[in-house]
């Protein structure tokens, strides 16, 4: 029987998991202009109430101390996140007030700028932001630490506040949070095993080497994104063609399959060869139930994915890979020792991982970033008044490569986000992405 060590009510010890998220804050903020941030954007058919709002989000978030907690080391080595009893300041909310009404690709700049500024103290993690546009609408975003949260984990704490100002009485949910974490300091054995079957996986990943695309030299660059959403009659096209061509429930091996497709073409407009196309994927075997008691923190895992370039030009065999893949990995417990595995890490300081993570697969983590997070936020419709017309997330990601495809769908249309550096990609080439998207989404077999 192994040793185990109860938290305290103050200490809420990290998992393996979010020791790897430190590292990859660790790194970005090493590598460009900010650490491993992340934002998710409300889109309003209506200006919300700037004091209502700022009011009740205030009253709403002093709920919840763990928001400007800080990380420590224990005792044991262990790595805690440290949880006051209350919260000492105020969260940001930064307010933006624009006459003319932009588009909202021009608005969108000012969430970049955002999403790209560092948090400003230890102890911040979370900044909120409003845009009134033209007295006509308003754009609503919540820009996170992931060291905080998880994609899902932070939508459904937005999902909280939404539910907040409906009226709901949150005591019961409250009370359901996991705001404590056993040390996790059993099970040894069972944690090198899965070491083992990781390495053996990693290794098979990186051979044959694959490329990415050049990165620039500055360390201080910041991402840019670019919003593609699809209407309601496009997202069913998109829906039906990934249920005839992969099955019931494939949505994701199907996007991703048209998306190695299009991430070929880019690949080869730049001039950039490589043998195959390695793609992280996150995975998240949460109910609905779990993800409301286990709403800090990091509780995904991954999916690695290896398609040769030679596969590219033909969707069935892409899809073939990429389903049988995720079966062989599911079965194999491969995002279970990827958990387990990760929890040896955590006696290590965080510069000494940065580069311990950079000898596998020559130091680079995937071709490119995906994810699939389904509807979501998609049982709310407005929020104090004003309806709910669009969300979407724009998250950083870990460089390299530097470069991201994120889907999410809202109210019967589907988002697609491109995240990536400044500097590897040029704006033509981001539209040509964006065309080729298009154009292959949806479309049957030819």
């Amino acid at each position: 029987m192994g040793f185990v060590i109860p938290s305290s009510k103050s200490k809420l010890y990290l998992s393996g998991t979010d020791w790897v998220i430190n590292t990859l804050d660790y790194t970005m903020k090493a590598s460009t202009c900010a650490g491993n941030m992340s934002q998710i954007v409300l889109v309003m058919d209506a200006q919300l109430d700037e004091g209502d709002l700022r009011q009740r989000l205030g009253d709403f978030l002093r709920k919840f101390p763990v928001l400007q907690g800080v990380v420590c080391r224990d005792i044991n080595l262990t790595p805690y996140w440290r949880l006051p009893d209350k919260l000492t300041s105020d969260i940001k909310l930064s307010v933006y007030q624009i006459q003319e009404k932009p588009s909202l690709d021009e608005a969108l700049l000012l969430l970049e700028k955002a999403v790209n500024s560092p948090f400003l103290s230890s102890n911040e993690h979370l900044v909120f932001h409003l845009i009134q546009r033209g007295k006509k609408d308003s754009i609503f975003s919540m820009i996170f630490d992931h060291r905080l949260f998880d994609a899902r984990g932070a939508e459904n704490f937005l999902g909280l506040f939404l539910k907040y100002i409906s009226g709901a009485d949150l005591e019961p949910i409250l009370q359901g949070l996991q705001l404590i974490a056993p040390a996790d300091l059993s099970g040894w054995m069972q944690k090198f095993y899965s070491g083992r079957n990781v390495n053996r996986k990693m290794i098979a990943l990186s051979k044959p080497a694959f490329e990415i695309l050049p990165l620039p030299e500055e360390k201080d660059r910041g991402f840019k994104f670019h919003l593609i959403s699809f209407d309601s009659e496009e997202t069913t096209k998109i829906y039906e063609a990934a249920y005839s061509q992969a099955g019931y429930l494939m949505e994701m091996p199907y996007l991703l399959s048209v998306v190695i497709q299009v991430v070929h073409q880019l690949f080869k407009e730049k001039g950039t060869e490589t043998d195959n196309y390695v793609v992280p994927v996150t995975v998240d075997m949460r109910t609905g139930e779990d993800i409301t008691q286990e709403l800090f923190m990091n509780h995904v895992s991954y999916l690695f994915f290896k398609v040769p370039a030679e596969e590219t030009e033909d969707l069935k065999k892409v899809m073939k890979t990429v389903k049988g893949q995720m079966y062989e990995q599911v079965k194999a417990g491969l995002p279970k020792d990827l958990s387990a595995a990760s929890a040896l890490l955590r006696i290590a300081s965080l510069s000494f991982l940065a580069k311990v993570f950079r000898l596998p697969m020559g130091g680079k983590v995937g071709s490119f970033f995906f994810s699939y997070l389904g509807k979501g936020l998609g049982q709310y419709s407005g929020c104090m008044g004003p309806k709910i017309i669009n969300i979407f997330h724009t998250p950083r990601v870990p460089v390299p490569p530097g470069l991201g495809v994120f889907f999410n769908a809202f109210d019967g249309q589907l988002n697609l986000v491109i995240s990536y550096l400044e500097g590897i990609l040029t704006e033509a080439e981001v539209l040509l992405l964006e065309k080729n998207i298009k154009g292959r989404l949806g479309r049957p077999y030819t």
